[in-house]
């Protein structure tokens, strides 16, 4: 039997760009398959407090991410528990938690104890 993670990309540094689409945060991964995919329960407060000082966000912005620590990245999420097939993540600097869906699986095959990320205008 075909392993059915055998797809999911083995980089270890993700780029992708998130922008509004009728007042969500959503964003489009053709290599992964995902069109529109939204950030929700929280995803969208933290990603509107790391992009509110880059002009245009909402238009689009660039936003790097990995399991592991990179040269430049500007937060550490926390995972904090599992549910509904996703996982919730905690911006230890924001005081804040946001739910990543089942897209997370997209980029990792299991979900990272701690996700980092760097916010940037394209």
């Amino acid at each position: 039997m075909p392993d059915p993670l055998a797809e999911v990309p083995q980089n270890s540094i993700f780029v992708i760009r998130p922008y509004k689409y009728f007042g969500t945060w959503v964003f489009d991964d053709p290599a992964v398959g995902l069109v529109r995919e939204a950030f929700v329960s929280g995803a969208d407060t933290i990603i509107d407090r790391f992009t509110a000082d880059i002009p245009g966000a909402a238009d689009g912005f660039t936003l790097t991410f990995s399991a592991q620590p990179f040269p430049g990245y500007q937060t550490k999420l926390e995972r904090v528990r599992e549910e509904h097939g996703g996982n919730w993540y905690r911006s230890p600097e924001l005081g804040l938690e946001g739910w990543l869906c089942p897209a997370l699986f997209k980029y990792f095959r299991t979900a990272p104890e701690n996700l980092y990320a760097k916010f940037g205008a394209t």
